[in-house]
């Protein structure tokens, strides 16, 4: 998909990641749709990134979801482009994951990713396709102590994401999953139960900024790939 005059929804889109992905869409010339639980930040990136629109949308309330897409489908008459990047991660070894932080987590991860799509669909099909990407990660290729909770998360997020895809060909929705590994960004220090820092900087581990996974999404959004990684 060529991306210039297009319209972007990005979820988790105040740091990290969907920050760096927000910002390299406008500049790519698309139309942003900015969707964090912080509403300063927004604000501030609102006036920063020309001819966006910011909304205050927790993913894991179904009426946030709901009225994400309708303002910016009114705003803009079109949703062109999905991102799915709003998440969290979950550390602890199986015997010891605590059910209510998985459940938090499984409800922002998969559910809050899969309204959003069931929010979009209708939008692109009247329009002739679009492209939703989910921001999966290179866990859900692997296995890893204490990560299997956070993994099962992208696991089942991937089975929704290549199966949408096949479904939605048709219409000329492409769906497609993209696995970044180890990010410079608060991931961490927002995940729950064992504190992330203290797996990471381990010595020859390579760790990618969110600038330059966002390029690699772009180039994604582009390609029309089913999947791709760092």
């Amino acid at each position: 998909m060529q991306i210039r005059n297009k319209v972007a929804i990005v979820t988790g889109a105040s740091s990290g990641i969907g920050l760096a992905v927000a910002r390299l869409l406008a500049e790519h010339g698309a139309k942003v749709v900015l969707a964090a639980r912080s509403a300063d930040k927004l604000k501030t990136l609102e006036k920063e990134i020309p001819g966006s629109l910011a909304v205050v949308a927790d993913m894991r309330k179904a009426g946030d979801v709901a009225r994400l897409v309708k303002e910016a489908d009114k705003k803009f008459g079109r949703v062109d482009i999905l991102i799915n990047n709003a998440g969290q991660g979950l550390l602890a070894p199986v015997e010891k994951i605590n059910l209510d932080d998985y459940h938090d987590v499984m409800e922002l991860n998969v559910f809050g990713a899969l309204r959003a799509m069931q929010e979009v669909i209708p939008i692109m099909r009247k329009e002739g396709g679009g492209v939703i990407l989910n921001v999966s990660s290179l866990v859900s290729k692997n296995y890893f102590p204490q990560l299997a909770a956070y993994a099962s998360t992208k696991y089942a997020l991937n089975a929704l994401t290549l199966t949408a895809r096949e479904e939605l060909a048709k219409d000329g929705i492409v769906v497609g999953a993209f696995h970044p590994k180890m990010t410079a960004t608060d991931f961490g220090k927002n995940s729950r139960g064992i504190k992330y820092e203290s797996r990471a900087g381990r010595p020859g581990m390579q760790v990618d900024s969110a600038e330059e996974v966002a390029e690699k999404i772009i180039e994604q959004i582009e390609s029309e790939a089913a999947e791709a990684q760092m």
